[in-house]
């Protein structure tokens, strides 16, 4: 690990999960020209959502991340940006009813491009190719002209991320955000879910809340905070070249943020402490995301906290804990218990999403909703048992109506799974299936709220 950091210090480390580009004049004038160009978010946001998961960290808030396993240009319309914001809308008022905190909304989008794969090549029917890493990277088409990675991706992933921050910001600022209009669509989702019955009460609570505000003057008109919402991006730093072009030194500070996004997170293959994407992320001063495995031992995860968040500020660094439904309990408590004693400040959030990855027997890859929720309820009760605060969920979802998950109370079965697949890698909750786990946390959550209260009123 290099003591001295630079923008460009990470290139004369070890680097995994990079494309190989065959034109290496063609990739320099690319980032030289992304170098060129406005930066996405400013730092100033960055360094707002950094406050926000510090109170995260504290357990007086809630993180809430999700939106799309990997962005497609073939996939790129408003509608479908808008479909996954409102779910997410809906998401955050039930976990913030349930929570009695804010949440803090954090979307997989506006630049959550290129993926790590398990290998470098696949081969169908007796015929090998580059894998797909990302629209950003190279086509999903199995054709070798397809694979082969173009840099002039990254000018059209920039494009379509400036775009889709553009309709973010106006969405999270003009009203589309009202509360009263999100929990019109909520009543709306329970009429309709096969589950409504159990939800139901929730909701007339939450109308009772909004009717109770509305009554004392507290609406759209009279408090923006009715109508307006903040909403952060965030991606896998995987492409450092296009990381690099969009790092700027911010003007107040001197200090240098990744502007390609709020956050930025290190997936479970590049987290070395000692290779390219640890040393890279390092220096910037976004709020950064570590994901963590089965395989993350005690000793190594504290050394990587202590490199990417030196100062140990609390906000700095969220843990994503992606373990699996079946191994949490095995792994978790390990890692909260050595943190927790070290006294580092982090952010712990659950990915059920990675470690429940099946192929069904149709051929299909998918995750089975039952697994997905077994594993929150697992993280929970792990933070439970420790004394800590579980922080925050990490979804890979949609808003659309997706068949690429198994089960939920609008049943998908594996025989549906082909009905609408449309995922260009791994498999998404749809709008229906996100929002009805929103609701079970919520429904978690609130429950531990109520005993905490009843054990606190027979100690009194």
């Amino acid at each position: 690990m290099s003591k001295s950091w630079s923008i460009d210090s990470w290139r004369n480390l070890p680097v995994k999960q990079m494309p190989t580009y065959p034109d290496a004049q063609a990739l320099g004038a690319v980032e030289q020209e992304l170098g060129s160009y406005p930066p996405l978010v400013f730092a100033g946001e960055a360094r707002a959502l950094k406050e926000k998961l510090g109170e995260v960290a504290e357990g007086k808030a809630f993180l809430l991340q999700g939106g799309d396993c990997a962005e497609s240009f073939k996939e790129f319309h408003p509608n479908n940006i808008r479909d996954t914001f409102k779910v997410m809308l809906q998401m955050a008022v039930v976990l913030t009813y349930g929570a009695a905190c804010p949440v803090v909304k954090v979307g997989r989008m506006a630049g959550q491009f290129a993926k790590p794969r398990s290998a470098d090549t696949e081969t169908i029917n007796g015929v090998e190719l580059p894998s797909y890493r990302g629209d950003n990277i190279n086509g999903i088409e199995f054709t070798p002209e397809a694979r082969i990675p173009d840099p002039q991706r990254q000018i059209r992933a920039y494009n379509q991320s400036a775009s889709t921050l553009n309709l973010l910001r106006a969405f999270a600022q003009g009203g589309f955000a009202d509360l009263s209009k999100i929990h019109r669509w909520n009543l709306s989702f329970v009429d309709g879910s096969p589950a409504g019955e159990r939800y139901s009460k929730m909701t007339t609570q939450i109308d009772e809340a909004v009717a109770f505000m509305q009554a004392c003057g507290i609406t759209a008109e009279t408090a923006p905070q009715m109508r307006e919402t903040d909403f952060y991006t965030s991606h896998e730093a995987l492409l450092l070249g296009y990381e690099q072009a969009l790092t700027r030194q911010d003007s107040l500070t001197g200090d240098y943020y990744d502007c390609s996004a709020h956050m930025l997170w290190i997936g479970d293959r590049t987290r070395k402490a000692d290779e390219a994407h640890v040393e890279f992320l390092r220096g910037v001063h976004n709020p950064i995301g570590m994901k963590c495995g089965p395989t993350m031992d005690e000793d190594d995860l504290i050394r990587l906290i202590d490199i990417l968040n030196p100062k140990n500020e609390a906000g700095r660094l969220t843990l994503i804990a992606r373990m699996g439904a079946e191994k949490v309990n095995d792994h978790l408590p390990r890692l909260v218990k050595r943190v927790k004693a070290e006294g580092r400040k982090v952010v712990w959030s659950c990915d059920p999403m990675h470690g429940n990855t099946i192929k069904a027997t149709n051929g299909y890859k998918t995750r089975p909703f039952d697994a997905i929720l077994s594993e929150v309820k697992s993280f929970f009760d792990v933070h439970k048992a420790e004394g800590t605060h579980a922080g925050g969920v990490h979804f890979e979802m949609t808003g659309t109506d997706v068949t690429e998950c198994i089960g939920g109370a609008r049943e998908v079965t594996v025989d549906s799974l082909s009905d609408r697949y449309h995922t260009h890698c791994d498999p998404r909750l749809n709008g229906g299936q996100a929002l009805e786990l929103a609701f079970l946390m919520a429904e978690m959550i609130k429950q531990e709220r109520d005993d905490a209260r009843e054990l606190l009123a027979a100690s009194a």
